[in-house]
């Protein structure tokens, strides 16, 4: 039976310590109710909070009256930060910690996994894999996963990590040993059955998923590269012995896909397949596993060196969990050449009617509600017209689909009127930039001249995916508006680069085309578009209609001369939120460097902490027992690329951190 719909006001209401023009005081707001005694107690046993990626959690001792008095209750510093050296790009502490019994459990950027006593950050044990970073555009790890074999011993509960070096480890819970029994000596080679991986091609980012005994992981692939990059199979292994017991390789109907049995036999994996890099979730009652798949590679030319490559990818993938076997998917972009490969963590919900669906958010700003059985949207999707390619080789698609409920989070069109900047030297030199640009709307294909990206790589919404509340059918989810330039030259011209990156020249190989990618900024390094730059949006999720929205973050470490902390425009973000029973909505992901609480029900922002560093991380929240305290954890560590997109090169390396902060009311 689903919950009693409770009632969500649209319109905001003004609270007691929100004075006109004093936003910045909110820090300094009083409680004005007390803890609540007694109250339910919750653990935090996945990334997602569960397997079904809510991000929710039934507590309800801080509360909208009290959250106010919210203050540091402990820190915890992994010593795992670096601005980037000439082996690895600079770190990004990313990390949702997990909390089993009295116990926190997280990984650090260096893929370091860290026990930690969870009602004071007393740190247990740590296990350092020691990890080889050579090629790592960005040393990041968002999370690990939990297993509990129901008996005791030593690793009958087991935490399963993945490392950017492309292993999976199997710990014990207890103590950090390494468990000999999986794999070989403890870990799992990923690389096995790739074919040919070259240095910082092919690593792991996102925690794996756990569902009863076995444990699912896909794998970061390097954007851009090569059309015969590593394979983007999707594999499943028995979370006791290592043995991999299925894998699902993302094949176009007519191709045989190559099949566990087969892998044990010698075989590779089907190369240049759309990867799954971004965090996986399940129904354990159904036995699905949900994916959300990236584009095949290349990114940003789909000629015929795909060769039909585009069937799964930038789409809801719906697995059957014990085999792998393929149920249903959903493409939200066709024939993706934008880099629009879905980021976000699929989300499970139930409408009031009953109807169980997924959500899935999108680098284009649009959300898809679909059947979580079938895969058809619960909103009616158009397929309509879209600009097209002139590039020669290419096919793009003559239709994208385009959903009615809800409504796009992100603007479909830009003009000249919409360009923007901080004084008019910057807007005047912005719309010069535009006049020069190709732009037809958000599908603009890549061509020889250069394009605007908008939405940009970054989104639209990105990794932090949503949360929802199922007692309210309430989503929350952020997003942002940075738009980008992409484009194609010949390939002669790359041996006139100065280098291959992730996000500037991508070599394309393979193909007759390099890309050149950059951010579309004033001469301020703000982006040429008005604000806000980042957006909290609320869903109803049985309407489909926006119940509220605002922007998220200000211009604080963007403007100069430290006026932007009182500019609340919105900001580039990357991370998620968590809501909370009591009716709260707890979120860093911005450049600002502050971590904001909000009331779910009207937007309006009750209280906010500046961090050592911006939390470009999903926070998380636990009780231990009936008699402790609620805590919010949320990593501070900053995010070097964001950085440079947001401001260019000359701030890389500046807003990043290792401090992992915990929050509660006064004991």
């Amino acid at each position: 039976m689903h919950p009693k719909r409770l009632p969500v006001p649209v319109a905001a209401t003004l609270r007691g310590c929100l004075l006109a023009g004093m936003v910045l005081a909110l820090a300094g707001c009083e409680a004005r109710e007390a803890p609540l005694p007694g109250g339910p107690v919750a653990q935090w046993p996945a990334v997602g909070g569960d397997v079904d990626g809510q991000r929710f959690s039934p507590l309800t001792q801080i509360t909208p009256g009290n959250v106010g008095a919210l203050e540091v209750a402990w820190t915890y510093r992994t010593g795992d930060v670096s601005s980037g050296t000439g082996e690895h790009g600079p770190t990004a502490f990313q990390a949702t910690p997990l909390v089993i019994g009295d116990t926190m459990y997280l990984c650090s950027p260096y893929n370091r996994v860290i026990a930690l006593d969870a009602a004071t950050g007393t740190e247990r044990w740590v296990h350092d894999p020691r990890v080889d970073l050579t090629g790592v555009y960005t040393p990041t790890c968002r999370g690990v996963a939990y297993w509990d074999g129901g008996t005791a011993g030593v690793c009958s509960r087991r935490i399963l990590s993945a490392t950017l070096d492309a292993r999976l480890i199997a710990l014990d819970a207890a103590s950090g040993a390494v468990c000999e029994d999986f794999g070989v000596n403890g870990a799992v080679n990923l690389r096995e059955n790739l074919g040919e991986v070259r240095t910082g091609e092919y690593y792991v980012t996102s925690a794996p998923l756990v569902l009863g005994n076995l444990v699912v992981t896909g794998a970061f692939v390097q954007d851009g590269q090569r059309v015969d990059a590593p394979p983007g199979v999707v594999r499943a292994f028995d979370v006791r012995s290592g043995e991999l017991v299925w894998a699902f390789d993302p094949v176009p109907p007519g191709v045989t896909p190559v099949s566990a049995a087969d892998a044990a036999a010698g075989a590779t994996f089907t190369r240049g397949t759309p990867n799954v890099w971004g965090a996986m979730s399940a129904d354990r009652e159904r036995g699905i596993v949900y994916l959300p798949t990236g584009n095949p590679q290349p990114d940003h030319y789909g000629g015929e060196e795909r060769g039909g490559r585009d069937f799964y990818g930038t789409s809801v993938v719906a697995l059957e969990a014990a085999t792998g076997r393929p149920l249903w998917h959903f493409q939200t972009v066709h024939h993706d050449v934008w880099d629009y490969d879905i980021a976000a963590q699929p989300v499970l919900f139930e409408q009031a009617s009953g109807k169980a669906g997924v959500i899935t958010t999108t680098k284009v700003g649009h959300v898809f509600l679909l059947d979580r059985d079938s895969g058809k949207p619960l909103f009616p999707v158009e397929e309509r017209a879209v600009p097209q390619s002139s590039v020669p080789g290419e096919h793009t698609a003559a239709t994208q689909p385009f959903p009615t409920l809800p409504r796009p989070l992100h603007p479909h069109d830009l003009g000249e009127d919409d360009i923007w900047g901080l004084t008019p030297i910057d807007r005047k030199a912005c719309r010069e930039q535009f006049r020069k640009l190709r732009y037809e709307g958000i599908f603009t294909p890549p061509g020889f001249e250069t394009t605007l990206a908008y939405p940009g790589l970054g989104g639209g919404m990105n990794w932090g995916s949503a949360s929802v509340n199922p007692a309210t059918n309430v989503m929350i989810v952020n997003s942002m508006r940075v738009p980008y330039t992409v484009e194609l030259r010949p390939r002669e011209e790359a041996a006139n680069l100065d280098g291959n990156d992730q996000v500037g020249a991508n070599a394309q190989e393979g193909t007759p085309y390099i890309v050149i990618r950059g951010a579309y900024l004033s001469p301020w390094g703000t982006p040429c578009i008005a604000p806000p730059w980042g957006l909290l949006t609320a869903i109803d999720l049985d309407s489909g209609e926006v119940l509220w929205e605002r922007p998220l973050g200000n211009l604080n470490n963007l403007a100069p001369l430290g006026v932007g902390r009182f500019l609340e425009w919105g900001g580039p973000n990357t991370g998620g939120s968590i809501q909370t029973a009591s009716g709260l909505v707890f979120i860093g992901a911005t450049l600002d460097g502050y971590f904001r609480a909000f009331d779910s029900a009207t937007g309006e922002e009750l209280w906010r902490h500046e961090l050592p560093a911006p939390a470009q991380a999903t926070p998380m929240t636990y009780r231990v027992s009936a008699a402790g305290r609620q805590f919010v954890v949320v990593a501070a560590g900053g995010h070097g690329p964001l950085a440079y997109a947001a401001k260019g090169p000359e701030k890389l390396g500046t807003l990043l951190g290792d401090t992992l902060v915990a929050f509660a009311l006064p004991e």
